[in-house]
């Protein structure tokens, strides 16, 4: 049997926020993964989440009251469904995120939860007031050392590659071009899976609180393979 080439993966892993770092790390075990950032594999915006994540952990806490509050919060633009699933595997989240070694703080040996705007419940767990920062690091330093994984930084998604043209209920994402900074060329990473977790696009404002980095790239690859574009009122 021939060997793959270098180029071929498993699974395509576009942005290593938050997102794409927890997809990567996920599939690692039984995947090979690429995992593609145009900058740094620190260089994206989740390093900067001061607050906490919100999850059901308290005995007087419930599944229903943080999906009504996520509703109301939301004025009504949320989807129940999605905010159910989200709500009801937070806890789960943070199981995983504490075996990994995120240094959440505690008090007296348990998780310190506070309570934010909007919430009924204290139900935020923090690492002090650089929560991004805490997550990014520890799952970096995972990503750094699973043998499954392999990252490639200063690479830029140029376009995804598709078989067929727009419209076509056949069309497959095959994987996407990439220009390679340091080499100064285009390479073709191709896998039958590819994510695409590149975040939004706030710096194609002038005024933005995002990094450098954040200008859609993601989301006019995906727009122009076809995929549908919602909620970008929301940016």
């Amino acid at each position: 049997m021939d060997r793959p080439s270098p180029l071929d993966f498993d699974v395509l892993v576009v942005g290593t926020g938050l997102a794409g770092l927890a997809a990567a790390l996920h599939l690692a075990p039984t995947h090979r993964v690429a995992l593609v950032t145009k900058g740094g594999i620190e260089a994206g915006a989740s390093g900067r989440a001061q607050g906490g994540i919100a999850a059901v952990l308290a005995p007087q806490d419930s599944f229903d009251s943080h999906v009504e509050d996520t509703l109301v919060a939301g004025a009504g633009l949320s989807d129940r469904e999605a905010t159910r699933f989200v709500v009801e595997h937070a806890p789960a989240g943070i199981a995983w995120l504490q075996s990994l070694g995120v240094p959440f703080s505690q008090a007296d040996g348990e998780l310190r939860l506070t309570r934010e705007g909007g919430h009924a419940q204290r139900r935020i767990v923090h690492a002090a007031d650089a929560t991004g920062a805490a997550v990014q690091r520890t799952l970096v330093e995972q990503v750094r050392r699973t043998p499954g994984i392999t990252l490639l930084e200063r690479h830029a998604l140029v376009d995804l590659l598709t078989s067929g043209s727009p419209g076509e209920r056949t069309r497959r994402c095959l994987g996407l071009h990439a220009w390679d900074e340091a080499q100064d060329r285009v390479l073709a990473l191709r896998a039958p899976h590819t994510i695409l977790a590149t975040g939004g696009a706030g710096a194609v404002y002038q005024h933005t609180s995002n990094p450098a980095g954040a200008t859609g790239d993601g989301i006019a690859a995906a727009w122009r393979a076809g995929c549908r574009v919602a909620n970008m009122e929301f940016i």
